[in-house]
């Protein structure tokens, strides 16, 4: 006889200061209460998790439970700060306007203040592994961070990304070759992380711009010149995954749609 389990998800917020953001960051965990073995249980981050209640994230992961379609991931939702242009982008480097200049005191928040208070909070001192998630410009932070530190994290997903984020406004000779951040710090990068796997997720109605006049909007564009410095620096067709949404849009909506498909990719009991 299979023995019934109650899979109820713990939701709890708690609020902690970070001395590198100068702030209270409010953080909602997402605990599986079903684990018998901790030491089995992954970590996700997910930036921008105010949106995730919209969704909602917790009956999500229910779901997903229930059928026994992932295995054991602890969620933590990290909800972002009123300079949240600021906060997110790419640690070494802020965009045109200035924009992303605290990018780096957000990485530190997240490995010196973020992880260690999950560890000492939960009494979960090691994680099977760990992944960051996000959406729009909080997906370009988690692939900054996952890509720098792949000592701490082995999977990002990219829910319509801001791979657009750029060093030259498009009227003082922006070219994609050039111009766009994060993939120069792909193509610049001397070793390639080989261990890391990677979840894009785009919208064909993510938005209406079309920069270079070919039909496809840039957030599709971007997203798939990022695959391909990927995949130029070794990386194999089993660490990336593309998914596009047919009339998806940039939205809470479309990314809630879009999540389950991320965590079987990544959790799923059916794919190792």
């Amino acid at each position: 006889m299979q023995e019934e389990l109650t899979y109820s998800i713990l939701v709890e917020q708690k609020t902690l200061y970070s001395q590198y953001l100068k702030r209270d960051v409010v953080v909602d965990f997402y605990l599986p209460t079903h684990v018998k073995h901790p030491e089995q249980m992954n970590l996700l981050l997910i930036n921008d998790g105010q949106d995730l209640p919209q969704m909602p994230f917790d009956e999500l992961l229910r779901d997903l439970y229930y059928y026994r379609d992932i295995e054991p991931l602890f969620c933590v939702g990290i909800h972002c700060g009123a300079d949240r242009k600021n906060e997110y982008g790419v640690a070494h480097q802020a965009d045109y306007l200035g924009r992303g200049a605290k990018a780096a005191a957000y990485t530190h928040f997240v490995l010196q203040e973020l992880l260690p208070f999950i560890r000492k909070e939960y009494h979960l001192p090691f994680f099977k592994e760990k992944a960051f998630a996000g959406f729009s410009l909080g997906g370009l932070m988690a692939l900054d961070l996952v890509w720098n530190h792949p000592e701490e994290f082995s999977k990002a997903g990219v829910f319509s990304g801001s791979l657009w984020w750029r060093q030259k406004a498009y009227d003082a000779g922006y070219t994609d070759e050039a111009d766009r951040i994060m993939h120069n710090q792909i193509k610049a990068s001397k070793t390639a992380p080989f261990g890391l796997r990677f979840f894009f997720q785009t919208g064909t109605m993510d938005e209406k711009s079309d920069r270079n006049h070919n039909g496809v909007i840039d957030s599709i564009d971007d997203t798939l010149d990022l695959i391909r410095e990927l995949k130029q620096k070794g990386f194999s067709d089993w660490a990336i995954q593309y998914y596009e949404m047919e009339g998806g849009r940039h939205d809470v909506a479309t990314w809630a749609e879009a999540f389950p498909h991320f965590l079987k990719w990544g959790w799923g009991k059916h794919h190792h």
